[in-house]
């Protein structure tokens, strides 16, 4: 496999601008995803050599390049169709670090105070990719467990945190990723590779501003086109010597305060959870105020000491867990009773428990008369049809005797019915008050003038009868209730203990910036109402609901793992479903209540087919939603703050500029942002919503020609601008 790839990185050939190379037929098959994993993962890296074996031109081979993108391709987009295979398909590659700045494109903003973005082509872009998959290989093995690359998997782990204390968030102040930091990457980087072409591939990247981003801010791990695919994996490399600080740190708490096994003593330990999330840090401690502020020190120390990172030690004050919020991955972190997350059900919620389950006694006693009843009725019918037999003059022979098995037979019915008789408290309660009360044989002067083996005889017929007959439970409490009270105790008990000696981490959506953003982008007006978006009327019915579809599952996905999801629920189904509703009929110029009856409530529309398709999710799929998502989400950023507007172009030879993709027939899109539109700008908090990114804004009116199906997944959401190739925007006037 290795001579086959170095064979084919000879006959590569650069060509820059070209979105095609040919080549021979034995360069179309791509390696297979276990081909490529052993090629980046064993033989090209060494524990003993700690070297790679001529790993950049490896890069330039077009086997590996489409191998990476469809491994790398069909992790992230498993839905999508696979990618072709033949030779005029496969993308150009980058041979040299020399030719990074020849496959980079400068995008302009509009506005004159804005700074160009260099966007890279397909074959950098890939060659980025095979070399993020490179030292994932390298370095994932050996990096922190608390260093996570999915939002949720690290939100899954803070609400398993138990006797959070104290907490705080390392707090970076918006920075540009600057020369010394890079050199202190490189430096980490060419400690485990020895592979001098390697290392100066990535730092011309950073020279070109190929990958350019700044620590502190909010526009990593987003998903925005002036992201690149390296940024994760590289902030994790260059985070690593605060992740083994952490480690150091942690292993230190556990030897000085072991857990004590015994079920007899209730024992918290000391400990120190942490979770990083590229540049957001937050430590979580239970034990006492000093050790929180002793961790701060020991990670800040190394943030400005080593990696010369600016840090706002006000904003990393400690915080306590159970009387204050913390915000963090965009959601409100605060450690409360378990009671709180799990509260006890209340008196109409128990009264409604209770009428259930006496309907459904009630229908199960139904079922069960009915059975009885066809049963009687088929009886009768069989005695009536022997009778008229007999009457008639037949004989039955048969050639055995059946009647022991009747006996048997109506022994177990008479046996079944006392027996269900008896259960039942009612019944014995009513022969018991019948049997005992107004008995003349209970007067002491009656019983004196009596036998006294009738009196005898009598007063075992009342022990029996007690002990048969007598309810046991008084105040008329049947056994089903008393059930019912003894596990309310057990379980008032149980959550009376939890609350005086543990807590839990809850996860709430921030509630006000979310109807911040939502007033925003316009969704509802000043007095909080829906309003229609008339900068998507000249959009068709399909693309309007799409892009209503695409920042409400976006939202659904982004924050189905928190508490307070049912909010988020309903300014999904409410604010945008109405939204969307008046922008139709602002469209078609029709009331509101027309609009919902032609699109439904699930705003159904039929595609060019003829096909009814519902793109936006219906009340009973929102209903159903909830904390099921382990994978990491997309953020609503880039659907929020981006309108797609068709253009009345006729021109349609111009390509898709989706990666790999040859459709011809497409639609000319104008690129419009939110924060443009509104002349806003995103670092000024108190005008923008504090959290929320927004794409650079040199993407502005660039017009780009899509097909219908990656129109609708960029609509959607399903892909993103990361997926488009943005050095092919197309000049319309």
């Amino acid at each position: 496999m290795l001579l086959r790839t170095a064979q084919l990185a000879r006959l590569c050939v650069l060509r820059p601008g070209t979105r095609a190379l040919c080549t021979t037929s034995a360069e179309a098959a791509p390696l297979s995803a276990a081909e490529l994993e052993l090629l980046l993962r064993r033989d090209h890296y060494s524990a003993s050599t700690r070297r790679f074996h001529s790993l950049l031109p490896l890069l330039s081979s077009p086997s590996l390049l489409l191998s990476s993108a469809l491994l790398l391709r069909r992790r992230s987009h498993p839905s999508l169709p696979s990618l072709p295979s033949e030779p005029p398909t496969l993308p150009a590659p980058v041979a040299t670090a020399a030719a990074v700045s020849s496959h980079l494109r400068l995008l302009l903003p509009s506005r004159i105070k804005g700074r160009p973005l260099p966007v890279p082509s397909l074959p950098l872009r890939l060659a980025m990719l095979s070399a993020a998959a490179a030292l994932h290989a390298v370095f994932a093995p050996r990096a922190a467990t608390f260093a996570y690359r999915a939002r949720h998997a690290a939100v899954r782990y803070l609400r398993s945190v138990p006797n959070a204390s104290w907490f705080f968030r390392v707090a970076i102040p918006r920075q540009p990723f600057g020369p010394r930091h890079v050199r202190r990457l490189i430096g980490a980087i060419s400690g485990k590779v020895d592979d001098p072409g390697f290392v100066e591939f990535l730092r011309e990247l950073f020279v070109s501003d190929t990958i350019a981003f700044e620590l502190g801010g909010c526009d990593l791990g987003r998903g925005l086109p002036q992201e690149s695919e390296l940024t994760a994996t590289l902030l994790n490399i260059f985070f690593d010597p605060v992740d083994r600080e952490v480690m150091a740190i942690r292993e230190e708490v556990h030897k000085k305060n072991p857990r004590i096994k015994d079920d007899d003593v209730l024992h918290t330990p000391v400990r120190v959870y942490t979770v990083r999330y590229l540049d957001e840090i937050l430590v979580v401690t239970s034990g006492s105020k000093m050790l929180a502020i002793e961790v701060r020190d020991r990670i800040l120390a190394v943030l400005e000491g080593d990696l010369e990172v600016k840090v706002d030690k006000l904003g990393s004050s400690v915080h306590s867990a159970v009387s204050e919020k913390m915000d963090f991955l965009g959601m409100e972190f605060q450690a409360v009773p378990p009671s709180v997350l799990r509260p006890p059900m209340s008196e109409k919620a128990k009264r409604a428990r209770k009428m259930y389950l006496k309907r459904k006694a009630a229908q199960a006693q139904e079922l069960k008369n009915a059975r009885e009843t066809r049963r009687k009725k088929l009886g009768l019918k069989i005695l009536v049809h022997l009778f008229k037999k007999m009457r008639w003059g037949h004989e039955f022979k048969f050639d055995f005797q059946v009647e022991s098995e009747v006996q048997q037979v109506f022994k177990n019915w008479a046996e079944e019915v006392v027996t269900e008789y008896f259960r039942s408290q009612e019944h014995c309660r009513y022969w018991h008050r019948s049997l005992t009360s107004g008995d003349f044989l209970s007067l002491n002067r009656v019983r004196d003038q009596l036998p006294p083996a009738l009196v005898d005889s009598y007063d075992k017929f009342q022990e029996t009868l007690d002990m048969f007959l007598m309810p046991v439970r008084d105040h008329g409490t049947s056994e089903e209730e008393e059930t019912l009270e003894e596990e309310e105790e057990r379980q008032y008990e149980k959550r009376t203990i939890e609350d005086l000696t543990d807590l839990k981490m809850r996860v709430n959506a921030p509630i006000e910036l979310v109807r911040k953003a939502v007033k925003l982008a316009g969704f509802t007006n000043s007095m909080g109402r829906p309003r229609p978006i008339k900068l998507l009327i000249c959009l068709d019915d399909t693309d309007i609901i799409n892009w209503y579809a695409g920042v409400g599952r976006r939202w659904l996905d982004f924050f189905c793992c928190c508490r307070n999801f049912k909010m988020v629920k309903t300014v999904v189904s409410y604010h945008l479903r109405f939204s969307c509703f008046l922008t139709l009929a602002e469209k078609h110029e029709c009331t509101k209540r027309q609009a919902i009856s032609h699109y439904t409530k699930d705003l159904k529309v039929e595609n060019d087919f003829g096909l009814v398709k519902v793109h936006f999710p219906t009340e009973r799929e929102i209903k159903m939603m909830g904390d099921k998502n382990l994978s990491d989400p997309k953020p609503v950023d880039g659907a929020l703050t981006m309108i797609l507007v068709r253009l009345a172009v006729d021109d349609n030879s111009y390509p898709c500029l989706a990666h790999f993709c040859a459709e011809t027939d497409t639609v000319i899109y104008r690129i419009r942002l939110l924060q443009n539109r509104l002349n806003v700008d995103p670092l000024n908090e108190k005008k923008w919503v504090q959290g929320l990114s927004a794409i650079h804004e040199s993407l502005n009116k660039k017009c780009l020609p899509l097909c219908s199906m990656h129109a609708s997944d960029l609509f959607t959401g399903k892909i993103t601008l990361q997926d488009i190739d943005c050095t092919q925007f197309v000049d319309v006037e």
